[in-house]
């Protein structure tokens, strides 16, 4: 088996990686929400047991869960230059641009003797009442005079349990995203050096970097199946950035995608996703916002017709019914279960809380948050398995049980 094989939405789940949610969510506070992308604080404790039960859902339906800090963990405990390598760049990027902080916010990382508590610093911030005052203060600057003890000189990364948008499986290769905002572009160096240097990780092949020029984020990038990819074109996801994966996917003549689906949604705070709007629950069965119908555009793009050319695109808008798309793309008469039941309040406040954000893990079998009550009866009432998470602290980050995982390998 390959250490990524994701070839659809709904086959069964058998491995997927989480990120527990950590102290960077008490460093949250009323002032950052904004710029850290979240609308309300989450009580911290709350949320882990949210994520714990989350985490025993799928363990006991037959799922391994792997977690970011130790895959994390087991790439910096390689060898001392990895961990200096990944060290210096971390403090590049968490924007650290005088010599002295950058080489004092090093030495004090570099003083963690557990590892796995080292990477959870670089998730949690960096304060600058952490580093030693008396190191800091034997060469005195402008800058250390007007800077408050408790400024972060490396801010938190509270959306790290959101991992679904860092990088995304697609067949046996990932996207390693370009994430929307500068906040949340940092939370995919741990990516990079998972998918560069672990030894299970590391040959995996990349049809994104982020290094590129536009953003993508992995909540728009759905499997549904071995030959379609659907893409969102997003609040978080550029055109330009689509064109590029599907001429990377079309180049790698393993790779048996030979279709992608460009669904173009509102760009909104409340449709940031794709995943936020539309996901699949079963063989024929897809739930989706009924916001989203009037406006929705969908593009077909295969590869070109000149052989020669890496450039070359064949792009046509599709139009038709959303309903009619689906079924000519898996080849099975489909069902669209709107969310709430179509109900236009109960709708846009189920969606608000995920109640389309849903994550299959089989079949028909589907988690979700309870919150959602009567989008998860008319799931029941279609006959579906519906496994309820308690989710009131989890959902402030707006992102539901598919935004905080990703698979690893699903069952052909």
């Amino acid at each position: 088996m390959n250490a990524i094989h994701v070839t659809s939405e709904i086959k069964p789940l058998k491995k997927v990686l989480l990120h527990r949610p950590g102290n960077e969510l008490l460093n949250l506070t009323p002032d950052t929400l904004h710029d850290l992308l979240f609308d309300d604080i989450p009580y911290l404790k709350d949320a882990q047991d949210e994520h714990d039960e989350f985490a025993r859902i799928l363990k006991s339906n037959g799922v391994e869960v792997v977690y970011l800090e130790d895959l994390m963990t087991d790439v910096l405990n390689i060898s001392q230059e990895i961990k200096e390598k990944f060290l210096r760049q971390f403090i590049e990027e968490a924007g650290i641009c005088t010599p002295k902080y950058k080489d004092l916010v090093f030495e004090y990382l570099m003083s963690f003797k557990d590892t796995k508590e080292l990477v959870l610093k670089t998730m949690e911030g960096i304060q600058v009442k952490e580093i030693n005052r008396r190191k800091r203060e034997t060469e005195k600057s402008l800058v250390d005079l007007v800077t408050d003890e408790t400024n972060f000189l490396a801010d938190p990364m509270p959306n790290l349990y959101f991992t679904r948008d860092n990088f995304a499986s697609i067949g046996n290769g990932i996207s390693l995203n370009r994430m929307y905002s500068v906040t949340r572009n940092r939370e995919t160096i741990y990516a990079e050096y998972i998918f560069t240097y672990h030894p299970e990780y590391k040959d995996v092949p990349k049809y994104y970097n982020r290094t590129y020029d536009y953003h993508i984020e992995g909540g728009d990038i759905l499997n549904l199946n071995e030959h379609t990819l659907a893409i969102g074109i997003s609040q978080r996801t550029r055109a330009e950035a689509i064109d590029q994966i599907a001429k990377n996917l079309f180049k790698d003549k393993k790779c048996k995608i030979d279709t992608v689906l460009a669904f173009n949604i509102p760009n909104s705070r409340a449709f940031m996703h794709l995943d936020t709007v539309f996901t699949q629950i079963d063989r024929n069965i897809f739930t989706y916002h009924p916001g989203i119908l009037d406006t929705l555009q969908v593009f077909e793009i295969t590869e070109g017709n000149d052989p020669s050319s890496e450039e070359d695109l064949n792009v046509r808008e599709i139009n038709d019914s959303l309903g009619n798309i689906l079924e000519h793309y898996l080849g099975v008469p489909v069902t669209l279960i709107p969310c709430a039941g179509g109900d236009k309040v109960g709708s846009e406040r189920e969606q608000w809380n995920d109640g389309s954000n849903t994550l299959c893990i089989a079949p028909g079998v589907v988690v979700v948050y309870d919150r959602n009550e009567v989008t998860n009866q008319v799931l029941r009432e279609a006959g579906l398995v519906v496994l309820e998470l308690h989710g009131a602290e989890l959902s402030r980050g707006r992102g539901g049980p598919r935004c905080m995982s990703m698979p690893l390998e699903r069952e052909d």
